[in-house]
Order: C-alpha cells, then sequence, then structure tokens
C-alpha cells in the first residue's frame, strides 16, 4: 500500500507538472487611450522567464508556476505588477500609465521593435500621445525633428511633401517600414510621405533606430530604420471622433469604431478622416482623404491572423522650384512666394501638383508552434497609381509670363489664347504628368526558436515582386486642339490629346529575394547578437517607344534580359548592463548592397546596360553609453560609416526654370561619422526636461567623371565632371540640437514648449555648377543657423460620459524666418521654412 501510495503521489506530481508547464498566460499591453505597446516587456517575477509583446501589444507567457506576478514595463511608462494564478490565466488589456521618468531595465528577448537596455542600437521611440501633442500641421516626417541625427524639413511645403535624413542619409537610404513591411521605393529607394498621409491618424508607435538597427530584413539599412506600427484592432468596444482647425483653411475630421475582442475572438476596428486646407505656401491647396481597416481573428491558442489595408488617396499643389533669396524678399507674399501656379478661366490652376493613390494591404498569420518556437508570416499588396504634374511644349518660356510682376501668379488665360491662335497646329505650351504607377506583392516570414538558455536563433525570408510603370501623359491641352509629339518611333508625329502618352514609356521590373538569420543570446547583464542574410535582386527593362515593335529586332530590343546581382550582410553587437543604472553597447557591420535600378540601365535605355554595376558597399561602426535613474536618463553614442561605390540620382533645375535635368551619379564615396547625445530629466512628478545635441562631420570621399546628365525626356545630353572629394555632404543639417519641457497640471492637463536649433546646412550641390571644374572647388553655400519654437496645450475632460481631449499646437511659435532647403548656385535657390503656424484639435472617445 505505501508503495502504491508512493506511485500515486509521484503520478500526480507529473500530472501537475505537465498541466502548468501547458498554462499559458496572454493578455495585450496598452497605453491610456487603449493604444497597443508593441515591444513591451512581460518577466515572470523572481525567474528570467519573459516575452515581448507582438505588433498589436498581445503577449503569450508560459509561467514557471501556477501563480506568481507579472513585471510589465515599456520604456516612458511605469512598470506595473499584476498577480496571475493557474485560474486566470486570460489577462485582457493590462493599461501602463505614460511616464517620462520610467526607463526601466528589460532583459527579455526582442523583436524587430529595439529593447530599451537590451537591443545594441541607437533608438528612440515616439508613442502615439506624443504623436498627437506634438504634430499639429507638421509634415508626419516632422515629429522626428527632436531626435539625434535627423533634419525633416516640408521641403516645398507643399501638401505630404516632407523629407527626412537621418545621420546625412537621405529617405532612399533609410529603411521604412510600416508593421515591419518594407515601403522604400523598389527602383530607387525613395520614399513619398505624401503616400502615407494618414499614418498620423493610426500609428500606435513609431521607432527610430539610428544606423545599422535591429530589423530583421535582408539587407539592413544605412542611415537607420524608422518603424511605424499602426493600429489593430482594440482590444476593447468602443471607437473616436476627432476634429481639427488651424492656418490657411486647414480643416481635418473623421472617426474610429472598434466592435472589440468579442467571446468568438473576433475583433475590428475601422478608422476614416478627410483632411483639406489652402496650403500655407501659394497655390498649395490640399485634399487628401485617409483610411484605414482591420479585421483579427484568434483562432485559437497557437494560431492568430490579421487582415489590415490603409491608404491616403491626395491631391495637392507644388512649389517644385526654389527661388533665390532676394527674388523672395521682394515678393508680395514673402517666404510663400510660389512660382508654379496660375489661374485659368479665373480658377487656381497648379502648374506642379502631385496626385496619387497607394494603398497597402496585408494578411499576418501568427503560429505559436510551442513554448519556444513561433512563426509569424506577412504577405502583403502595394497599389499606387498617380504621379506629378509640370509644364512642357516647344515654348515653355510662356509660363514665365505672369499676371503683374515676377512674383505673381502664371497668367495660364494667355497660354490659352496663343495655342488657340495656333488651331491645327497644336499647343506650343501644356500642362503634363510624370506617372509612376505600380503592382507590389511581398512575402515576410520570420521564425523563432529558442535553441537553449538564454540562445535564440531568428530567422527568416524576404521576398518581393515590383513592377512600375513609368510615363508622361498630356493633362491639359491649354485651350489647343493638339499637342505635337515625336518620341514615339511607334508612333511618330501623333497628334496627341489629354490622357495621352508621350515623351518616354516604360516599365522596370525589380524582383527581390532574401535570406536572413541571426542569433541572439542573453543573460542577466548582457545581451548580444551576431546576424547575417542574403539577397538577390533582379532587374528588367520594358520599353514601348525608343524600339520599333513592328520588327523583330526591336521587339528584343525593347524587353531586356533580367540582370542579376547579390548582396550579402554581416552584423553583430553586444549589449552589457554595468548595473541597474549603466550600460554600454556596440555594433559593427559590413554589406554589399546591389545597385539600384538607374545604375544597372544608366541611360534610361535598353542598350547602355551595365549588368555588372558595383554594389555598394558599407562599413559602420558604433559605440554607445547609457544611464538610466529614477529622475534622470541620458545616451551618448558614436558612429562611422564608410560608404562607397554608391549609386544615385538628382534632379536639378536651372535658374531660369526652363529646363529639367536628371544627373545620375555612379560610384560616389562617401565618410559620416559624429557624436549624438540627448536626456530626460524628471525634475518632479509633474516637471520633465527632454534635450538632445547631435555633431555630425559628413564629406565626401573622391571625384567623379563622366556623370551622364539626362533631360526630362530621358535623352541623355551631356557628360560632366565632378571634383568634389573633401567636400561636405549637403542637405542637411549636421550639427543639431533642441531642448524641451513638459508640465503636467493635471493628470490629463499638460503644457509643451521645445526649441530646436539647426547648423552647417550646406546647400545641394547644383551638378551643373560644379561640372568640370578646374580647380578644386570649395564647399556649397552654407544656410545661416536657425532656431525655432513649438508649443502645445493639451487638456482633458469628462463631456458627459465620454473622456474629451483638446490641444492646441503652435509651430514655429515666434515666427522665426529660416531657409530649410538650398540648391548651390551663384545666387543660391532657396526654400524657406514656415513662419507661425497653428492648430487646435478636438478627440472624444466613446
Amino acid at each position: 500500500m505505501k508503495n502504491f501510495k508512493n506511485l500515486l503521489f509521484l503520478a500526480l506530481f507529473f500530472i501537475t507538472a505537465t498541466v502548468l508547464g501547458q498554462t499559458k498566460i496572454s493578455g495585450t499591453i496598452v497605453d491610456e487611450s487603449n493604444q497597443p505597446l508593441p515591444g513591451a516587456s512581460i518577466l515572470e517575477k523572481g525567474t528570467k522567464n519573459g516575452t515581448t509583446t507582438d505588433f498589436d501589444g498581445n503577449f503569450t507567457l508560459s509561467p514557471k508556476s501556477n501563480s506568481g506576478v507579472l513585471i510589465v514595463s515599456f520604456i516612458g511608462f511605469t512598470r506595473k505588477e499584476v498577480p496571475f494564478s493557474s485560474s486566470k490565466t486570460k489577462m485582457g488589456a493590462i493599461v501602463l500609465l505614460e511616464d517620462a521618468g520610467a526607463l526601466d531595465e528589460i532583459v527579455v528577448t526582442a523583436t524587430s521593435f529595439a529593447i530599451d537596455r537590451k537591443t545594441p542600437v541607437a533608438v528612440s521611440t515616439i508613442k502615439a500621445s506624443d504623436i498627437e501633442r506634438k504634430l499639429g500641421t507638421q509634415e508626419f516626417p516632422e515629429i522626428l525633428k527632436s531626435t539625434p541625427g535627423v533634419y525633416a524639413t516640408k521641403s516645398g511645403g507643399g501638401f505630404g511633401d516632407g523629407r527626412i535624413n537621418m545621420r546625412g542619409f537621405s529617405s532612399s537610404n533609410v529603411a521604412v517600414m510600416i508593421n515591419g513591411v518594407p515601403v522604400n521605393d523598389m527602383e530607387n529607394g525613395a520614399v513619398y510621405w505624401s503616400n502615407w498621409a494618414g499614418l498620423s491618424d493610426v500609428t500606435s508607435a513609431m521607432q527610430v533606430q539610428r544606423g545599422l538597427g535591429a530589423s530583421k530584413v535582408a539587407v539592413p539599412s544605412i542611415g537607420g530604420t524608422i518603424n511605424i506600427l499602426s493600429k489593430t484592432s482594440d482590444a476593447e468596444e468602443g471607437g473616436n471622433i476627432i476634429a481639427s482647425t488651424g492656418n490657411n483653411g486647414f480643416q481635418k475630421y473623421g472617426f474610429t469604431l472598434s466592435t472589440g475582442l468579442m467571446d468568438n475572438g473576433f475583433a475590428s476596428t475601422v478608422s476614416f478622416s478627410k483632411t483639406s486646407g489652402e496650403g500655407y505656401v501659394d497655390g498649395t491647396q490640399f485634399e487628401g482623404y485617409n483610411y484605414f481597416v482591420n479585421f483579427s481573428k484568434d483562432l485559437n491558442d497557437s494560431h492568430k491572423l490579421s487582415f489590415t489595408t490603409f491608404g491616403s488617396p491626395q491631391r495637392h499643389g507644388q512649389r517644385q522650384n526654389r527661388s533665390t533669396v532676394s527674388t523672395i524678399r521682394n515678393a508680395q507674399s514673402g517666404i510663400r512666394f510660389n512660382p508654379d501656379w496660375g489661374y485659368k478661366d479665373g480658377q487656381v490652376t497648379h502648374i506642379e501638383d502631385n496626385f496619387y493613390h497607394k494603398s497597402q494591404t496585408s494578411l499576418n498569420h501568427y503560429w505559436t508552434i510551442n513554448d519556444v518556437t513561433s512563426l509569424s508570416t506577412a504577405l502583403y499588396a502595394s497599389y499606387g497609381t498617380g504621379g506629378g504634374g509640370g509644364n512642357a511644349g516647344t515654348n515653355r518660356g510662356l509660363f514665365n509670363v505672369r499676371l503683374g510682376g515676377d512674383d505673381q501668379p502664371v497668367d495660364l488665360d494667355n497660354i490659352v489664347d496663343i495655342n488657340r491662335e495656333n488651331g491645327a497646329l497644336g499647343s506650343e505650351a501644356i500642362l503634363r504628368a510624370s506617372r509612376n504607377d505600380h503592382e507590389w506583392y511581398g512575402v515576410l516570414s520570420t521564425f523563432k526558436t529558442q535553441l537553449a538558455d538564454g540562445l535564440d536563433f531568428i530567422g527568416g525570408l524576404d521576398w518581393r515582386t515590383y513592377t512600375g510603370k513609368h510615363f508622361t501623359e498630356v493633362t491639359d491641352l491649354l485651350g489647343g486642339q493638339y499637342y505635337y509629339d515625336n518620341s514615339n518611333v511607334n508612333n511618330p508625329n501623333a497628334a496627341l490629346q489629354v490622357g495621352d502618352k508621350y515623351g518616354y514609356y516604360n516599365d522596370g521590373k525589380v524582383g527581390w529575394l532574401g535570406f536572413f538569420g541571426q542569433l541572439e543570446y542573453g543573460t542577466e547583464n548582457f545581451d548580444a547578437f551576431v546576424s547575417t542574410s542574403f539577397q538577390r535582386s533582379t532587374y528588367q527593362r520594358i520599353d514601348y517607344f525608343q524600339y520599333d515593335l513592328s520588327t523583330e529586332a526591336g521587339r528584343d530590343l525593347a524587353t531586356t534580359d533580367k540582370v542579376n546581382l547579390n548582396g550579402y550582410s554581416i552584423k553583430g553587437g553586444a549589449n552589457y548592463r554595468i548595473d541597474d543604472v549603466q550600460n554600454v553597447f556596440t555594433n559593427i557591420g559590413y554589406f554589399e548592397r546591389p545597385a539600384n535600378f538607374d545604375a544597372v540601365f544608366q541611360n534610361f535605355n535598353n542598350t547602355s546596360v551595365n549588368p555588372d554595376a558595383e554594389n555598394e558597399k558599407i562599413f559602420s561602426l558604433e559605440l554607445g553609453y547609457g544611464i538610466r535613474s529614477e529622475k534622470f536618463a541620458a545616451n551618448v553614442n558614436l558612429y562611422r560609416t564608410q560608404w562607397n561605390d554608391r549609386t544615385f540620382t538628382r534632379r536639378v533645375s536651372n535658374q531660369q526654370g526652363t529646363e529639367d535635368f536628371t544627373a545620375n551619379l555612379l560610384g560616389v564615396n562617401a565618410l559620416h561619422q559624429g557624436v549624438e547625445f540627448d536626456f530626460t530629466y524628471k525634475a518632479t512628478d509633474k516637471l520633465t526636461f527632454t534635450g538632445m545635441l547631435s555633431l555630425g562631420d559628413w564629406k565626401w570621399d573622391n571625384d567623379l567623371v563622366d556623370v551622364p546628365i539626362f533631360d526630362e525626356n530621358q535623352n541623355q545630353v551631356s557628360t560632366i565632371s565632378l571634383p568634389i572629394s573633401g567636400l561636405r555632404v549637403s542637405d542637411a543639417a549636421q550639427t543639431t540640437a533642441a531642448l524641451g519641457t513638459m508640465y503636467k497640471f493635471w493628470d490629463k492637463t499638460s503644457f509643451t514648449l521645445d526649441y530646436n536649433y539647426f547648423a552647417d546646412l550646406y546647400a545641394q550641390i547644383d551638378v551643373l555648377n560644379y561640372a568640370n571644374a578646374t580647380t578644386k572647388p570649395g564647399d556649397s553655400w552654407k544656410a545661416p543657423n536657425y532656431g525655432t519654437f513649438d508649443a502645445s496645450l493639451r487638456h482633458g475632460f469628462s463631456l458627459g460620459e465620454f473622456d474629451t481631449t483638446v490641444t492646441v499646437r503652435v509651430n514655429n511659435l515666434l515666427d522665426t524666418e529660416y531657409i530649410a532647403d538650398a540648391l548651390d548656385a551663384s545666387d543660391p535657390l532657396v526654400w524657406f521654412g514656415f513662419g507661425r503656424t497653428y492648430s487646435l484639435d478636438l478627440k472624444i472617445n466613446f
């Protein structure tokens, strides 16, 4: 009997242990506004057993005990301890309260969303509440302007025309991802922010990883990574209504509705808004619509599906051409002057404009295979249609005839009269659009498993296929009957009407296949990783205009063979937590990135093909130190990036504005190095200070010869040499600083004041101005240093049963006049930044 009791006890012990081992705790980590917090840490107290939340803020954890306490933390929020037991495994929504001083140690496995004091990269995280408080009428990239190493401007000032540089690298060399899916253009790497103008409505968090970054895609970025995480289906039922007004007729209104997580595991969220206005700059009227839809379904404890689609169809007037400082100062409208618009039949007509709709749709599957293994797969598709407007014709000088002085709108009625008098001879000047429609499909799949205690393996597949359709079309004959064009050898001397293609018409096909693998090792005080990747890029060009499709030889030339280029990367890093307060990290990497599409098809044709285009070669090294205490947190980062054989194109306009040129620069070397410092100091429970200083030293490292120059119809017009070695990299401020403060009057009422300073902004090199110089030129023109103040007041209160928030935002509070962008010339061509702007935002939650 005694043996029987012992056996029974042993059996019960193993059964209990098995049941406990199968227990899983699940929940969602959200902020006060019910937005998910991806990358939040969940740690079983007293153990090293932990996990992190996914993009939706969800987590699943197998505890070591049948009861205990979960420690939940996320940078910028107070840490929370939540009890659990085997009888309560569904934790629901766990709300973390915002606290700028709460920078807790996180010691669990990271996702591609970097984790403070663990992932060895320089990182800044911006939450949805920061975006609501600080964005106002700014362009979406400008929310990052107080981040070290970042320079963000509105460019010409049209809606959605903002741009961003990171550590001196343009957005074509900064990886931008939405929910982990890359969105950089497949042909040239560019990011057009007007395509994502609605992101501010649906962003739950945005993280900036400077340098090599921690994102797990086939080839890392050069300047850094911006990972934007959208809302998913909210855990609770409800929604909100938003309404905003601002300067120059700015109007925005919209709503969000959510079913919440229902008993059957289904949840959905729908968001819609409309934005319109006259624009701060003359002739930049805009109208845009933003939509977002997410459906998710918990199939069981192991499988979850999430479907998301969103986009921002919009149209806006642009200011593409810069003007001299004297022209702007003497213009009637001052810094708002725009030479690229006019009147026709008494109506505003945009000579330069942009119209586009790029949708992104993804189906995500999350599979928890077992306690230590998971697989996440995203199938996605993106469709884009639209382009940018401009003028064309045999007499483009007619666009210099204005309704008064040189600072007045263009007299388009004058062009209409001339074109009508020409009759069947056709229009001398027209409006056109350069189109770039595309279809893009991809799969991004990531496998993760624990190999041993503290050792994880992450690997995956990154596959993409892209077809871009490029052509110019007639959009307005301006009173004429036809526009005669001889650019299509298959339709010579064509009499074109609105909607017909001319100039050029070609497809760019890009394929991408990448594999990546990473080992991560972590102990209580030390974390390290090593990763490698392989990438194959495939390029093909199809031309419909330059080759005679009625002949076999012409058809053979019209479609090129596929060009395959390979790239690879290897990088590693380590983070050591010296104590509860201090940590140090380092990362190092070398990668070769295949040359872009234009470097393979160098002269916009199918005969000047370079199948052996040089890979871009990048070596990067970074050191960092961090300190975290109850009141004070700070980071210091030093970086050095050597970039050889880079390729890029640059648009150039002469000062008369009668011709647009494109320079195709190949084999450019550059060295970017610098130091960055940022801090947060919580003086009291109500008063917080933030600040940063970024000092860059970015220079070109070689001279260029035989640079081809093309006109707007992609015809080569000349070649030049550029003696630029030793010159400073232009187009971004090499010195930036910021100082900010936030004071909380009450829990839901706060005031912020931010000062941003920019210096050492060198004008973009005009390749025509530097062409074939016989002596070494000096640095390009340097814009005056400048600083601006921004302020906001946010107040939350109850409107009946509804939580309501009102935000007043003023940008450039002191109406400082400054030059934000410049093109080097004997008399520099510039864009001034905006003066004082304001917005009033209302949000009602229900």
